[in-house]
């Protein structure tokens, strides 16, 4: 037999580990990041990041007119330049590493920057996923020892 706070342990738990389970599978799917910006006058919009080999990139800015830095790793897509009305970027990574871009806004309205930029997840981030599933397991564990036997005090 179940105790209340058994039933209400088991239940919290199992929702934690739903949650982690959740957040972990989808950090794995996606790792592609969707840029949606707008640049104000004179403003800029950096954008650093890790990709690793063959992962595909692509950028695209529009305005009156803008300057954008951009650096690869390995020699790859190196960009330092004006542009004005529109230029798009549509690259593949040639190595692992940084990617950098930054997009500053030199002329009389804002700039939309748009696009898709895969990187690395954090490994932080897959940590954080599996401490949050093994704290359920560790809260259902100690919820199903109450209804085992009761310890002096509760």
């Amino acid at each position: 037999m179940l105790t209340k706070k058994t039933a209400i342990g088991i239940g919290v738990g199992s929702v934690v580990i739903g949650l982690g389970a959740f957040f972990l599978v989808q950090s794995i799917i996606s790792n592609v990041n969707v840029v949606n910006d707008t640049v104000d006058i004179g403003k800029n919009d950096i954008f650093q990041f890790d990709a690793q080999k063959h992962f595909h990139e692509v950028l695209n800015v529009t305005g009156s007119s803008f300057h954008v830095v951009l650096t690869t790793p390995s020699n790859g897509l190196q960009v330092n330049q004006d542009f004005e009305k529109q230029v798009s970027f549509d690259w593949v990574s040639l190595a692992d590493g940084k990617h950098f871009i930054n997009v500053t806004n030199t002329g009389s309205s804002t700039l939309h920057v748009t696009g898709k930029l895969e990187a690395v997840q954090d490994p932080i981030i897959f940590a954080t996923h599996i401490i949050v599933i093994t704290s359920g397991v560790l809260l259902i564990g100690f919820s199903a020892a109450f209804s085992v036997r009761k310890p002096r005090g509760f």
